[in-house]
């Protein structure tokens, strides 16, 4: 399976779509049969909730959610807002990936 999530990367096939409307972060995978999704919600004007990350089970240990969470945190700093962190998951990416401008948005 680690190869799997190499060749992933290698070939940049790993694309995160933002959609604003349904307040989710989207991975089409295999076609778009399946998806991997992050959840968020505004909970003020300038607050989001991070709440959930979703990987199908067959594409789990690919490193999937990781473009998921770096997608939510990048959104969260360039608009400037503030977030809640209700996901496991987004806990455990920031923590992985401590970035300054992350830290500075997020509720302790």
């Amino acid at each position: 399976m680690a190869q799997a999530a190499q060749a992933l990367d290698a070939n940049s096939q790993i694309q995160v779509e933002h959609d604003r409307k349904r307040r989710q972060f989207v991975i089409r995978l295999n076609g778009s049969h399946d998806r991997a999704v992050l959840l968020y919600e505004y909970v003020g004007k300038k607050t989001v909730d991070l709440q959930h990350t979703e990987v199908p089970d067959a594409y789990r240990g690919r490193g999937i959610a990781k473009h998921l969470a770096k997608a939510a945190m990048d959104f969260v700093v360039e608009e400037d807002l503030k977030a809640h962190l209700t996901c496991w998951y987004i806990q455990k990416y920031v923590k992985e990936n401590p970035q300054p401008q992350y830290f500075e948005h997020i509720y302790q």
